[in-house]
């Protein structure tokens, strides 16, 4: 059981601060938006210690060891579909699946992305952590109002950064967000947006500490109010300005489409 893994396994390497491995890894990635394995190959490169404290006293704790057990594997949770829809019609888990079915996505298939070539995977509570942010990145966007649009994946990322300080999401937020403001012609706030999620995710209750069976039974305005997610103003003041400007906010381009928080 999760719960009766060290929080480290021994086999668990200390990593070290990459800084060049990890520009090369997103040039890369600026190159090849679909390249998600290199969200990962970067989050190798930064080893984040305050990340790494906030997951070890949320697996420390009653509360972190009750999700263990009873949510062990969350991309089988969000992949039963047929179980999600018995909710209300208002409910999160209504919204979760329309999401992903418009999108033709599955938490599964962010699994597999997420799996680098030689990866060892340790037998920890860490592992089963990073797996918890993963699964739940789908999840943010229905909660935070943020669409699969070049910049609502950039605030999706300013959003979970905020929640647990993640290096990796975080330079591609903000690097998304400047790319845009230089190559768009268009007073569209983009810095602003990502800020104002950042903004959010601090502010918030955060997804990874929810029990995500009771959430995904909730009415999901009940949900947002609850967790005091709010709303993102100005990233539809973005959408506004850039229609208004004849540009489709869906095909702006970007350095990074659905990318996972990575751990």
């Amino acid at each position: 059981m999760i719960q009766d893994l060290p929080f480290l396994a021994p086999s668990r390497p200390q990593r070290r601060m990459q800084p060049l491995s990890a520009l090369r890894h997103f040039r890369a990635l600026m190159r090849d938006a679909e390249d998600t394995a290199q969200v990962f190959h970067m989050a190798e490169c930064l080893p984040n210690r305050s990340m790494r404290q906030i997951a070890e006293r949320f697996c420390l704790s009653a509360e972190g060891r009750a999700r263990m057990h009873s949510e062990p594997r969350l991309a089988d949770i969000l992949d039963d579909h047929d179980t999600l829809l018995r909710h209300g019609q208002h409910s999160v888990a209504h919204a979760y699946v329309s999401f992903m079915r418009s999108e033709g996505l599955s938490a599964v298939g962010l699994v597999e992305a997420s799996r680098l070539q030689d990866q060892v995977i340790h037998a920890d509570q860490l592992d089963w952590f990073n797996d918890r942010l993963r699964d739940t990145h789908d999840l943010a966007h229905v909660l935070t109002g943020y669409g699969r649009d070049p910049l609502g994946e950039q605030c999706v990322l300013g959003f979970t950064s905020g929640q647990y300080r993640d290096w990796t999401e975080t330079i591609i937020a903000w690097a998304g967000a400047g790319e845009f403001a230089l190559r768009l012609r268009c007073d569209a706030p983009f810095v602003g947006a990502v800020a104002e999620a950042r903004r959010r995710g601090r502010a918030a209750q955060a997804i990874f500490r929810q029990d995500i069976r009771a959430l995904l039974a909730e009415p999901l305005d009940r949900a947002r109010a609850r967790m005091g997610l709010g709303e993102p103003l100005v990233y539809r003041q973005a959408h506004a300005r850039l229609r208004a400007a004849g540009i489709d906010p869906y095909r702006i381009g970007g350095p990074a489409k659905p990318v996972a928080a990575a751990a």
